[in-house]
C-alpha cells in the first residue's frame, strides 16, 4: 500500500469513527438541540402577562390564565393577528379560555397585524410602555421561548425601555425538548424553529 493510499485509508477510518461516535451519542445531541430552543425563567410577581399568538391548542392562554389565578399577575395582554376564521386570534383565544371557566376581565384583547415574533415585539413593547408597565411575564410555547425572549429584549433595547421581563414556557402539543425527534410533528416544530432562529441570527 502506497503512502497516499495509506493516508486515504486513515482518513476514511477516522471519518467512520467520528460518524459512529455521533450516531451512538445522538440522543445527547438531539436533546441538546431541543433544549437550546427553550428558556423558562419561571414566574414571579409582575405588572402583567403578555401572551404571544401562535397556539391553536390553547396551552399558552391556559398557562397565562393560571398565572393570574396564582396571583403572579392581575391580567393578561392577549395579542393576535387577523385571518383566524374571520376573526383575530386574540378574540378566539379569549373566547376559548372564558369557556374554560376563567373570568373574561382577566384578559385584555390586543388585536394586531403582526405576522412574526419581531413584528409582535415591535407592536407589543410600545403598548407596554404606554401602559407604564415596569415588569411583565412573556408567555409562549416552550420551543419558542428562547427566540421570543431575545427578540423582545432586542426591541426593548432599541426603544430604551427597561421593563423587567421573564419568559414563561407553556407546554406544546407537538414538541418536547427531550424527545422531539420521535414524532413527525416534533421534528417539524424543531426544524422550523431552528430555521427561524438561524435566520434571526443572520439578520433576516
Amino acid at each position: 500500500m502506497g503512502r497516499r493510499s495509506s493516508r486515504f485509508f486513515k482518513i476514511v477510518v477516522g471519518l467512520l469513527l467520528v460518524l459512529l461516535v455521533i450516531f451512538l451519542s445522538r440522543g445527547f445531541w438531539l436533546r441538546t438541540l431541543g433544549n437550546v430552543l427553550v428558556r423558562n425563567d419561571g414566574p414571579s410577581k409582575a405588572d402583567i402577562a403578555v401572551l404571544l399568538a401562535g397556539d391553536p391548542w390553547g396551552h399558552r392562554i391556559e398557562k397565562a390564565a393560571e398565572l393570574v389565578r396564582q396571583g403572579y399577575v392581575p391580567a393578561v395582554l392577549v395579542d393576535g393577528p387577523p385571518g383566524f376564521y374571520g376573526m383575530h386570534e386574540s378574540d378566539a383565544a379569549i373566547a376559548y379560555i372564558v369557556r374554560r371557566g376563567y373570568p373574561q376581565q382577566w384578559f385584555i384583547n390586543f388585536p394586531m397585524k403582526a405576522r412574526s415574533t419581531e413584528e409582535e415585539a415591535e407592536t407589543v413593547v410600545p403598548e407596554l410602555r404606554r401602559r407604564n408597565v415596569r415588569s411583565y411575564l412573556l408567555v409562549t410555547s416552550n420551543f419558542h421561548t428562547a427566540r421570543a425572549g431575545r427578540t423582545f429584549r432586542a426591541v426593548q433595547r432599541a426603544l430604551r425601555y427597561n421593563a423587567e421581563m421573564r419568559v414563561v414556557a407553556s407546554s406544546d402539543e407537538d414538541f418536547s425538548p427531550n424527545d422531539w425527534w420521535h414524532t413527525r410533528q416534533g421534528k417539524k416544530a424543531a426544524f422550523i424553529e431552528w430555521c427561524k432562529t438561524l435566520a434571526a441570527a443572520a439578520g433576516q
